[in-house]
C-alpha cells in the first residue's frame, strides 16, 4: 500500500500500520503546521494520536482533512560516463604486451632449464638462464622505446 492517505485505504483500514507509516503521517502533520493548516496545539494532539494509532484506518482519520502530499517523481537516471581515454606509454617504459611476451617465453624456457639443472647438478646453468632473461628484458624495452621515439 502507498500509505494512509491512499484512497484505497478504506478497503484496508484494518491493516496494521508500521512505524514508518506513523512517521510519514507525523511528517505530513508537520508540513501542514508549517503551511499554516494546523495550530501548535492541534499538531501536538494529532501527532500523539498518529503515534498511538495501530491501523491504517486510524492513521487516515488523523489526516483526513489535510490535502494529500504531492507525489514525487522518481529521480532521473544518472548519465553514463564515457570511458576514460587510454594513457600514452611514457618513453623509457616497456609496453605491457612486450613484458608479457618476454615473461611467457622465459617461463617456457625455465621449466626445461630447471629440469636440466637438477639432472646435471650444475647450478651455473640456472645462473646463466637468469642473466639471459635479464638481458632479454632490458633489450626488448630499449628497442621498443627506440621504435616509438624514432
Amino acid at each position: 500500500m502507498a500509505g494512509p492517505w491512499d484512497p484505497r485505504v478504506r478497503a484496508h483500514s484494518h491493516v496494521r500500520a508500521s512505524d514508518a507509516d506513523r512517521e510519514q503521517v507525523v511528517e505530513i502533520l508537520t508540513a501542514a503546521f508549517v503551511q499554516g493548516r494546523l495550530s501548535l496545539d492541534e499538531l501536538g494532539l494529532r501527532a500523539g494520536h498518529a503515534l498511538a494509532s495501530r491501523t491504517y484506518g486510524e492513521l487516515a482519520a488523523t489526516i483526513a482533512d489535510i490535502p494529500a502530499p504531492p507525489l514525487q517523481p522518481p529521480a532521473p537516471p544518472s548519465p553514463a560516463r564515457p570511458p576514460a581515454p587510454a594513457a600514452p606509454i611514457p618513453p623509457g617504459r616497456m609496453p605491457a604486451g612486450a613484458k608479457a611476451a618476454v615473461w611467457a617465453a622465459c617461463v617456457i624456457v625455465a621449466l626445461p632449464a630447471v629440469w636440466v639443472a637438477f639432472l646435471t647438478y650444475y647450478g651455473g646453468f640456472l645462473i646463466l638462464f637468469l642473466l639471459a632473461f635479464t638481458g632479454l628484458t632490458l633489450t626488448i624495452g630499449t628497442t621498443t622505446d627506440r621504435r616509438a621515439a624514432g
